[in-house]
């Protein structure tokens, strides 16, 4: 009895299943003709915590006859062609729907290649990633379902990526590699979870897999950049107000640990309560606080202090005598016209009054003439660790049916996100939970998007400007380097360090194959610039791949 039990309990948690509670997922090639009609000025939907519950959705939108609107027409008679034709094209590959189950399994791969048509050494020869793997989502019910997705990799990249994985030993949001012939990296990672519905002002999901808070392209408060991690997350929605509770479990791969009980690990715990003030404005709270789970009096483990759903954080770390890392946030959104969406996010790490409101930054940059940049605030002490971000977001721009622009400006300053232990920074499995970017930087991304019918076409721009250490000084840019070790205790402006400027250009176009599995044929060229005073590196990459998209992965750093 025992033993089925445990197989009914590996296959719910090992198995991704499509039904009626079911997350939309972040990355997907119809996300903006759902977000246009979520933001919509008549519409009261909370769009800042992702991935969004399918079932909200659709109480605005349904999500099926978006799916529909792409499908392509069948006219063969014969039922092999006509189950052939649509099994490619417009449907899942399995689906199973029997007395109060409903499954789905697919197929998924990342099949790409591409070159770097400038650098053309024996490093950068062309590039291939070899993706397979399986999907499988569905029901019981309609009050609790499940999903899990394992992917296998081989892969060699382009030169700036190759440098930053072997020195992290992890793929960007994919998890860690081995070697691969040599050149090349071999890693595998899986994601799952389960999510119940009890009624219709709470959600419970636990799963292994990522999380989104805010309106823009990045995040500043959490984003999915880093690695899968396992969260057990608490919505609740009740009138104007969703209010959200996660738990999660990171670790750090550079601390010292033992072959016996893995990576060292750390948890957080994130508070996040979103108002709609009304059908155009949404102002949003945010904390969280980070903990190790074994500190020199021995195993901590989760520490239920940080258990209790409603209360603020730093009180109680303050009450446990604890020296936790905990951060404040503030994200707003308020939506212009019809087809308009402003929006913003506030992160403080640390923040003193007397010593951010200081004038001398201001004097120095007016006596010396400095180039002005928003760094120049306070008197640069090291603890100002705050970051901001501003961006707008445009659906049907000039009156065309689907041309979307947005663009937005993200700011850290230096040593925000970090902490004196690397162990209870804001970062998991040696990448940010916000920017790529880590801190001590200021950061502009515009996009341009259009498509019309199964064509999409996407134009990216990235300029950004950090300072990097110099000579084993941290400047406050890697997060991961503990904060004790700031060189001054005044006179900390962002950028300072070596300032390296990156622009960074993508064009892809793509044709959606099959809108039930987000499978699609893209082609594209991405042009990198990365200069300092003391060098520049270039490289210009063109790629062809097909592929299922449903994660996003930023390489765009």
């Amino acid at each position: 009895m025992k033993f089925k039990i445990f197989l009914l309990f590996l296959f719910i948690t090992h198995i991704r299943l499509f039904s009626q509670q079911l997350n939309f997922p972040i990355a997907n090639p119809y996300l903006y003709d759902v977000e246009k009609k979520l933001d919509a000025p008549d519409n009261n939907f909370h769009t800042s915590m992702k991935p969004w519950l399918i079932p909200e959705i659709n109480k605005i939108i349904n999500i099926d006859s978006i799916k529909n609107q792409y499908k392509l027409k069948n006219s063969f008679e014969k039922k092999f062609y006509h189950t052939f034709y649509n099994k490619v094209f417009n449907e899942n590959l399995i689906i199973l729907n029997k007395e109060g189950l409903q499954l789905t399994i697919d197929p998924v791969f990342n099949f790409e290649i591409g070159k770097d048509i400038i650098n053309k050494d024996s490093i950068n020869k062309s590039k291939f990633v070899n993706t397979r793997g399986l999907q499988v989502e569905g029901s019981i019910g309609n009050k609790f379902s499940f999903f899990t997705t394992f992917y296998e990799n081989q892969a060699t990249f382009i030169g700036y990526l190759d440098s930053n994985i072997r020195k992290t030993t992890v793929v960007p949001g994919q998890g860690q590699v081995k070697d691969f012939k040599g050149s090349g990296f071999d890693y595998a990672w899986a994601s799952a979870y389960i999510s119940y519905t009890p009624s219709k002002n709470f959600n419970f999901q636990f799963g292994h897999g990522k999380n989104f808070i805010g309106d823009g392209y990045r995040s500043l408060l959490l984003s999915d950049n880093a690695f899968n991690y396992p969260y057990l997350k608490i919505t609740t929605n009740i009138w104007r107000i969703k209010y959200v509770n996660l738990f999660a479990q990171f670790q750090d791969l550079n601390a010292p640990h033992s072959y016996s009980l893995g990576y060292r690990k750390k948890y957080g715990a994130f508070h996040y309560l979103s108002y709609s003030v009304n059908k155009r404005l949404d102002i949003s709270l945010f904390e969280a606080v980070i903990w190790k789970a074994s500190d020199s009096s021995g195993y901590r483990g989760f520490d239920v202090n940080y258990l209790d759903p409603i209360v603020f954080y730093r009180p109680v770390e303050f009450s446990v005598g604890s020296p936790d890392n905990m951060m404040l946030g503030l994200n707003i959104s308020y939506k212009i016209r019809r087809h308009n969406v402003l929006y913003g996010q506030l992160m403080l790490d640390e923040f003193k009054i007397h010593e951010v409101a200081s004038l001398s930054g201001w004097e120095k940059w007016i006596e010396n003439k400095q180039p002005f940049h928003f760094g120049m605030w306070g008197n640069g002490w090291w603890g100002n660790k705050q970051a901001f971000q501003l961006g707008v977001k445009s659906f049907d721009l000039f009156n065309i049916k689907n041309l979307y622009f947005q663009t937005e400006f993200n700011y850290a300053r230096p040593y925000t996100y970090s902490h004196f232990e690397s162990i209870t920074n804001y970062g998991h499995y040696n990448q940010a939970l916000a920017d790529p970017l880590g801190a001590n930087f200021e950061e502009s991304i515009s996009f341009l998007k259009y498509h019309y019918k199964r064509f999409f076409v996407e134009f990216k721009y990235n300029y950004a400007m950090y300072g990097a250490d110099s000579a084993g000084v941290d400047y406050g840019q890697n997060i991961f380097t503990p904060y004790n070790n700031h060189p001054n205790e005044y006179g900390n402006f962002t950028l300072q360090g070596i300032k390296t400027t990156l622009i960074y250009k993508d064009l892809n176009i793509s044709y959606l194959l099959n809108p039930a599995t987000n499978l699609n044929i893209s082609i594209g060229v991405s042009n990198r610039t990365e200069s300092t005073y003391l060098a520049k590196k270039h490289s210009t990459f063109i790629y062809f791949g097909i592929r299922t998209s449903l994660d996003n992965f930023y390489y765009d750093f």
